[in-house]
């Protein structure tokens, strides 16, 4: 790559930084780390790891190490006001011949990107090598239609070579913002529903005099006693699918959308769910967590997993065909993630057809069986293609057999590299209880998306999720209490009291009727209230001491 010389926007539009102006930015100055190569709040940190030696501010900074291909640190910033003004910042040190650096950032509307002041957020300069800090800034109007602000900075190789490092710290966007108070309600009739391998959660929208920007939606498996942790005003909570890493999945749903699926659960596990509303975002966002949240338990379906390939180190179970081109499905690493890829863009773009086909799967005596997966792509090109065949003969190419395309039966990622889950695809109703799956890649010369493909699931279903119960069973009062609380059992039961820790804090057997607790020994705070009938029902309320 020839070495450009990188020029330093600096466009300032009457813009006034007064002295209550927010920054949106979570983690601004890379302090907290979940793991040495995963900065918190950072959705997107391709080739990052933790740095502390070459700093801006604080203990810690980002380093940036250039790749082959382009990498990527991004973060999606919610609570942009249309037609405000805003100062866009971060500090780069870069004196590496093997790495460029340039921001590639977007405002948004939603998921949907605005070509708003292209030639300051998408300039075609890098940087160059200097042997100290940079600053770049930028004032700008947030333009019609924006709701949000994509900050990604990327790395680069230089003149063919990588493995080199820039460096990252204290990013900004910054204005003086409207800051609301939290919801005045939380949302209503939360319920949920096993759907395959996941649980789909509705509710109704929060009503009252402040309404939420957004919701998270928090579920943990039930222990005994169940795990519950409420978000913490000014932390947002991040997207997380993975319990592993917290001990509890998350999701963030818009205000107005009323529903969220969590795909690829553990089977016959039984998970509680809690939705929480929310305004603002960043360190100014502000959780509704007074009084009790509402909250459903849900047990997954038992299932049998028939196909999982998650591609951990190569394409595992499936088989690669290429009908035409000479670029093909391969494995990919990229950010300590593993997945299967397929691009046909080498130079130039090229005609390609390649097909990534499963293994026979059989279908015999179960009740229904799906698909899911997940996919990613970016650039300009043609839509991946979901296929079957019940004819297949597992080895010839593909091709010369029949499949049926069921692309519109699966959910695709909406480009940019986002990961999307494909939700559940049905693949019973074909006449044959085996069949293949197939994904098909194709490019032309004027146009190659890059697919990204991962965890594929084909799962049969044995039995279906039961809906257990939901908070509203039983009512604790008086509700904030101070020496003792009351409930009314309908049969009798063990009630036991925990912290939001999940620690037991008393366990007692209560005969139904009226009973009380005397809880003056316990510390002001929340608390949660778990009854167990004997019949083996659950429900439970939140209380505080006060």
């Amino acid at each position: 790559m020839k070495k450009i010389i990188f020029t330093l926007f600096i466009a300032f539009f009457g813009l006034v930084i007064r002295p209550n102006a927010q920054n949106l930015v979570v983690n601004p100055g890379l302090e907290e780390w979940i793991t040495d190569t995963q900065p918190t709040g950072w959705t997107l940190y391709q080739g990052v790891v933790k740095e502390s030696t070459t700093i801006h501010g604080g203990s810690f900074s980002a380093k940036h190490i250039s790749a082959s291909s382009t990498q990527k640190l991004q973060q999606e910033i919610t609570g942009i006001q249309a037609g405000s003004d805003y100062t866009i910042s971060y500090y780069y040190y870069d004196n590496d011949p093997a790495a460029r650096t340039r921001i590639w950032s977007y405002w948004l509307s939603g998921t949907t990107t605005i070509s708003a002041d292209s030639a300051i957020l998408r300039p075609n300069t890098y940087s160059t090598d200097i042997a100290e800090w940079q600053q770049f800034s930028a004032a700008l109007t947030a333009p019609a239609g924006a709701d949000g602000f994509r900050f990604e900075v990327r790395v680069y190789k230089q003149d063919g070579v990588f493995g080199g490092g820039v460096f990252y710290d204290d990013f900004t966007v910054s204005g003086d913002v409207t800051v609301k108070p939290e919801p005045t309600n939380y949302p209503t009739a939360f319920t949920a529903t096993a759907e395959g391998m996941g649980v789909k959660l509705n509710w109704t929208d929060a009503t009252g005099g402040q309404l939420p920007d957004s919701y998270v939606v928090m579920g943990s498996i039930v222990t005994s006693p169940p795990r519950g942790i409420p978000p913490v005003d000014g932390v947002p909570e991040a997207n997380n699918l993975d319990i592993a890493i917290n001990g509890y999945i998350a999701w963030n749903v818009a205000y107005s959308v009323e529903t969220f699926t969590f795909g690829s659960l553990m089977a016959g596990q039984e998970y509680m769910f809690t939705i929480y509303p929310y305004t603002n975002s960043g360190a100014t966002i502000d959780y509704k967590t007074d009084g009790t949240a509402p909250m459903v338990f849900i047990t997954t379906a038992d299932v049998t997993t028939l196909m999982y390939e998650p591609f951990d180190a190569d394409l595992g179970v499936m088989t690669a065909h290429s009908i035409t081109g000479s670029q093909v499905w391969a494995h990919y690493n990229f950010n300590n993630e593993d997945f299967a890829r397929c691009s046909g863009y080498e130079g130039v773009s090229n005609v390609n057809e390649d097909w990534l086909v499963s293994p026979q799967v059989n279908f015999t005596n179960l009740q229904s069986a799906s698909l899911s997966f997940r996919t990613a792509f970016n650039y300009t090109g043609d839509p991946l293609k979901l296929l079957v065949s019940t004819d297949y003969d597992g080895e010839s190419e593909p091709t010369g057999f029949t499949w049926n395309d069921i692309t519109s039966e699966a959910s695709w990622s909406a480009g940019g590299w986002a990961w999307a889950q494909s939700g559940e695809v049905p693949l019973l109703g074909y006449g044959n209880p085996t069949l293949y799956i197939a994904f098909v890649y194709t490019s032309t010369t004027e146009a190659s998306s890059t697919w990204e493909l991962d965890d594929i699931l084909i799962y049969g279903i044995n039995g279906v999720g039961v809906h257990e119960t939901t908070v509203e069973n039983i009512t604790v009062y008086p509700n904030p209490a101070c020496t003792e609380i009351r409930f009314n059992l309908a049969t009798d039961s063990q009630v036991t009291i925990t912290d939001l820790m999940g620690r037991t804090l008393s366990e007692n057997d209560f005969l139904t009727g009226n009973n009380k607790i005397n809880i003056s020994d316990l510390a002001d705070g929340t608390y949660v209230l778990v009854v167990t009938s004997n019949d083996g029902q659950t429900s439970m309320s939140r209380f505080t001491k006060q």
